[in-house]
């Protein structure tokens, strides 16, 4: 009895019937590129400064430009041997109304006070963009948070590369495929609706069980079912479109302002996917 590579030269090594596999299938390297660098525009944090909300409703009623008011209320701190405005600290002085009149704001002199740790949250210089570092205040003592985003994807991607490659072996790869694909969307869809960053958090983790498990399982089948001289190539090509998703994610990230948004955008194609059954 001929093995499936004898099928293959039989059959063809690279025919109509494997091209139109590879073309469908590669489309799966698209949202893993846009769930690993996605934290580039999602994560993003914009300067900032504590807020004060007497300096927030002076600023609107007086008319003041934004520099003006950070270089009178917000104090220096030593950068790299520059003094710039601090994004942690603000002075521990109860600013009022009275003290922030429209015609005495040029004699505010703050210099020398006593500072503290930001009392209010803070104020974020951004025009239009939201993302979940804005949303969830992840800056200053919490900005350690903003890494776990990237790390719990990572570790989903490990244990995924164990469960769904033996799911993979064991019970099929269409099967293992469109297991990893509901769990994509679902998880995807579900972050995009997480109250806090902790849940967003778990969530980014499981998702990450299943992108890997889709991406793997996919790359297992391309390289199968191409005759032995092709499978280097099927191999290197189907990685290379994960390069063309990230580009894809610029122009996506230059349109869709929101982090929330974004995220369902990028989980889409998994509904997609799902129509591979047939």
């Amino acid at each position: 009895m001929g093995s499936f590579d004898d099928i293959l030269l039989d059959l063809g090594p690279f025919g109509w019937s494997q091209k139109r596999m590879f073309l469908l299938l590669s489309l799966v390297s698209l949202p893993m590129a846009w769930l690993y660098v996605g934290i580039v525009f999602q994560g993003y944090t914009p300067e900032h400064w504590c807020l004060q909300p007497a300096v927030q409703q002076q600023r609107e009623a007086c008319g003041w430009t934004l520099q003006d008011t950070i270089r009178r209320t917000v104090p220096l701190v030593n950068v790299s041997g520059e003094l710039q405005p601090s994004s942690c600290l603000q002075y521990n002085v109860e600013l009022n109304q009275s003290a922030l009149s429209c015609e005495l704001r040029k004699e505010l002199d703050l210099r020398g006070a006593a500072l503290t740790h930001c009392k209010n949250g803070w104020e974020y210089d951004y025009e239009n963009r939201k993302s979940f570092v804005t949303e969830f205040d992840l800056v200053c003592s919490d900005g350690w948070m903003v890494d776990m985003y990237q790390s719990t994807i990572n570790v989903g991607f490990l244990v995924g590369s164990f469960v769904f490659g033996y799911i993979a072996d064991r019970f099929g790869r269409r099967l293992s495929f469109l297991m990893c694909n509901v769990l994509s969307l679902i998880c995807g869809a579900s972050i995009a609706l997480a109250p806090n960053f902790l849940t967003v958090l778990l969530l980014r983790a499981v998702m990450g069980l299943g992108v890997k498990g889709s991406w793997m399982t996919c790359y297992v089948m391309l390289t199968e079912v191409v005759g032995l001289e092709y499978r280097r190539l099927v191999g290197i090509l189907y990685q290379m479109v994960i390069s063309v998703g990230i580009v894809a994610m610029v122009m996506l990230a230059y349109f869709i302002t929101d982090w929330r948004w974004l995220q369902v955008v990028s989980c889409a194609p998994y509904l997609l996917f799902l129509s591979y059954y047939w």
